[in-house]
């Protein structure tokens, strides 16, 4: 039984505006990047911005040691583009020091059999290629208006004046102590005396913050040098330094023949509604598999039904089994040479984006860089380690990854939408895409409603604000668990979205974050 009150209702304004707005998983990035719309920036421009700071605010879930990718919407042209940034595997890497456990699984996001010591999981063995600032630098080289210095310089600041730890930063902190206990570095950033997280007293207002000061200096760099310099330059060589100092295998190499990919999203008509998804080793392609089943599956009406419900969650269930036996890099798809976060933005011309970026793990390898400040990702989880498989773990490899960033038009209603929270991330989306089109919803009811999560092989997750005939529905599909829309865990993912109609704009982010909202340019 559950401990939650059951009379507690949460709820976030979603408030329109002729002007831009920028819709994040922390508030102070979401700032970062409105301002930046004030100043006549391009969605793009408050995008890179947004990144970067919420790499600083959040830096569990994101940052430039990461990857990802955006789905973009430029108005003017009408068309849709994914810039794919996603991580690789060193070109040095060696599948034998990953030797399996026969019989055991994974611990961790992935039901692959566990690896020896979780090496694929924590520590710097665990580091893939990052792709975040290549990204964001290919973004801006196409359609950025203001300098890249000046898109870096919030972030820089932010960092400068170090991370506010309040109970939620210490929640997501402690539900990490152990591994980061693990690494100096990690524990010197994140604990109190090498093993317990910075908690305030039940009453007790908190003024502690995190030291980020390594980090502000490698923004810096990167904000005078260019990004290129992650890759070519200093930041780079200490980068590289620091992570085989503790055991990986990422090289210089590695880093200068990384490239961001732009490509085409993978587009379709659902109903009355056109879909981008995106391109590449994302989630688009069972996003488009799903869609495709639900509309032969179910009638529209006015509001979602048991069967609407019933109908994704077996259409998810039928993409998520084809993803896991052919989903990975064969090779056969364009190659980009050589805990995720995501935010959405439009500016008042109706550009528009959804970036979701992620070191893949909450805390990623939970191993902290010190001379660059920042957390490693642990990318390397994302391969299936058993050999013979699509997405088999392999040297020079790009990682199949779980996110969704979604662009779509439904009548007069233009939408970016996006989540975190790995295998529940293309739920999440499909959620919110059917229920602006198939039922007509705006942003605001969209992201209010009761959501479905079909992610895992043991059934379906359903929220118990749903009637119970939805879960009676679902139940003919296999076993059902209800779960309660809460801060922690997130059972339903933590989506993000802004919306266009008629001229004016609107955003919104998932209802249960303390951090997250939606900010309008004329607010700051």
């Amino acid at each position: 039984m559950s401990n939650f009150s059951k009379t507690q209702k949460i709820h976030k304004d979603v408030i329109w505006t002729e002007g831009g707005v920028v819709a994040s998983q922390h508030r102070k990035a979401a700032e970062v990047g409105a301002a930046v719309l004030a100043a006549g920036g391009d969605a793009i421009d408050a995008a890179v911005a947004t990144s970067f700071a919420v790499g600083v605010v959040e830096p569990w879930m994101s940052g430039p040691m990461g990857g990802g990718m955006m789905t973009l919407w430029r108005a003017d042209e009408e068309r849709a583009e994914t810039i794919e940034f996603g991580m690789r595997s060193p070109a040095g890497l060696k599948t034998e020091d990953y030797p399996l456990e026969p019989g055991a699984k994974a611990g961790d996001l992935f039901p692959w059999t566990r690896v020896k010591g979780d090496r694929n999981v924590y520590g710097a063995t665990a580091v893939a290629v990052p792709g975040t600032v290549a990204g964001m630098e290919l973004a801006h080289g196409k359609y950025g208006r203001k300098a890249w210095a000046e898109l870096l310089a919030p972030a820089v600041a932010l960092a400068g004046e170090g991370m506010l730890i309040d109970w939620y930063a210490s929640l997501m902190i402690a539900s990490a102590t152990r591994q980061l206990a693990q690494d100096k570095d990690a524990a010197d950033l994140f604990l109190v005396d090498g093993q317990w997280p910075n908690i305030a007293g039940w009453t007790a207002l908190s003024d502690a913050r995190l030291n980020q000061t390594a980090h502000a200096a490698t923004l810096q760099r990167l904000a005078e040098h260019g990004a290129r310099d992650f890759y070519e330059g200093e930041a780079a060589r200490m980068l590289v330094e620091d992570v085989q100092a503790k055991g990986g295998s990422l090289a210089l190499e590695d880093l200068a023949a990384y490239r961001a990919v732009a490509s085409e999203p993978r587009t379709i008509r659902y109903r009355d509604a056109v879909i981008h998804a995106p391109s590449g080793l994302s989630a688009g392609a069972e996003l488009v598999k799903a869609l495709e089943a639900m509309e032969a599956g179910f009638t529209p009406g006015d509001t979602p039904s048991p069967e609407s419900y019933a109908t994704m969650a077996g259409a998810l269930g039928a993409a998520y089994r084809d993803r896991l036996e052919h989903g990975g890099d064969t090779g056969e798809s364009p190659q980009a040479p050589a805990c995720t976060t995501t935010f959405s933005v439009v500016d008042r011309h109706g550009n528009m984006v959804n970036v979701t970026q992620t070191l893949l793990s909450m805390f990623g390898s939970h191993v902290v860089s010190p001379q660059t400040g920042m957390l490693l990702n642990n990318g390397i989880m994302w391969f299936d380690p058993e050999p013979g498989k699509p997405n088999s773990l392999a040297p020079g490899k790009r990682c199949l990854m779980n996110v969704c960033p979604t662009v779509g038009q439904a009548g007069d209603r233009m939408f970016a939408i996006g989540a975190s929270g790995g295998r529940k991330i293309l739920p999440a989306v499909t959620n919110l895409t059917s229920f602006i089109a198939d039922f007509g919803m705006d942003l605001d009811e969209a992201i209010h409603t009761p959501r479905i999560d079909a992610s895992g092989a043991s059934g379906t997750v359903v929220d118990e604000d749903l009637p119970g005939a939805v879960g009676e529905a679902l139940a003919a599909l296999g076993p059902v668990k209800k779960a309660k829309r809460t801060v922690h865990p997130y059972a339903f993912a933590v989506p993000a979205g802004v919306m266009r109609k008629a001229g004016r704009n609107c955003g919104a982010t998932e209802i249960m974050t303390p951090w997250g909202d939606a900010i309008r340019e004329e607010e700051v």
